[in-house]
């Protein structure tokens, strides 16, 4: 295993890429990742690299993210399959239902949305910066997904 993690990180070095892994990943993954963190943390690693190219060890949400921030660089996914099931939860035309019901309604997203989501959004949170945004708002019904549990807790 030593092996492989030494010709990955040699194959990354001379693509001139820089890997990112998500905390969720298995511990060989993040071993041989330049930067470990949550999805806020490698979305804003993506945009502080001078590499030209970033190896993204996480889900898709995480990945179209980094592609959306980074238009410049070559955003590359060693497994294109892996999803993030709640982001799934919440399409756009789940969306535009809940809107045409509850209208006036301020929408806040978690940041584990698509971004066709999260442009449909009023806000986009955080689960550290749910709370704060929610309690800021003067509205008597607000929309909230994908996170049902994060949305009972706000």
């Amino acid at each position: 295993m030593e092996d492989l993690a030494r010709k990955i990180r040699e194959k990354a070095k001379e693509a001139g890429a820089t890997i990112l892994a998500h905390n969720y990943q298995r511990p060989e993954v993040q071993d041989i990742a330049d930067f470990v963190g949550d999805s806020l943390e490698l979305s804003i690693k993506a945009m502080e690299t001078d590499a030209k190219v970033i190896v993204f060890a996480g889900v898709d949400f995480m990945v179209e993210q980094a592609a959306i921030l980074n238009p410049e660089k070559k955003i590359l996914t060693p497994e294109p399959s892996s999803i993030c099931p709640m982001a799934w939860q919440l399409d756009p035309p789940v969306v535009e239902e809940y809107r045409r019901k509850h209208p006036g309604a301020p929408l806040v997203v978690y940041v584990n949305s698509f971004a066709e989501v999260k442009s449909m959004a009023d806000y986009v949170v955080t689960s550290s910066s749910a709370s704060k945004l929610v309690s800021k708002l003067d509205e008597e019904k607000i929309l909230f997904g994908p996170d049902r549990n994060l949305a009972s807790f706000v």
